[in-house]
């Protein structure tokens, strides 16, 4: 048995491509993820299992894999764990605001309605037309 985690393979940042991105966002577990990334940094699998709720290991591990090979994510060997880390700047690079938009909560972008929105009355023209 080895006492080290094996190296993944990861995509080249120019090889990360914009379908492959979005659908491994789609998903609100790995979404969550992403955003747990972003506000905490880097964090062992263990830790990242524990904030993304109550699903099977081998689902989270299917999440982390989506992540991986959608260029979202690296996955560091440590020993026998690993560190997962956000690829803010390949994907930065990449798709410019992508993360940005993204990672900002559908909440916080939520604004209260200001006024509501004029109603738009019948032309006065329109309306002595119709009544001809």
């Amino acid at each position: 048995m080895s006492s080290t985690a094996r190296v993944l393979p990861h995509p080249d940042s120019a090889d990360i491509s914009l379908p492959q991105v979005l659908f491994a966002l789609s998903d609100p577990t790995r979404l969550d993820l992403v955003r747990e990334l972003a506000t905490q940094g880097p964090l062992s699998v263990a830790q990242c299992q524990a904030a993304g709720g109550d699903v099977p290991k081998s689902t989270f591990s299917h999440h982390l894999r989506t992540l991986r090979e959608a260029g979202l994510i690296w996955s560091i060997p440590d020993g026998r764990r690993r560190t997962i880390e956000l690829r803010r700047d390949d994907v930065e690079r990449r798709f410019p605001g992508l993360l940005t938009a993204v990672l900002t909560d559908d909440r916080d972008r939520a604004q209260p309605p200001s006024e509501p929105a004029p109603t738009v009355a019948a032309e006065p023209e329109l309306a002595t037309r119709r009544d001809r």
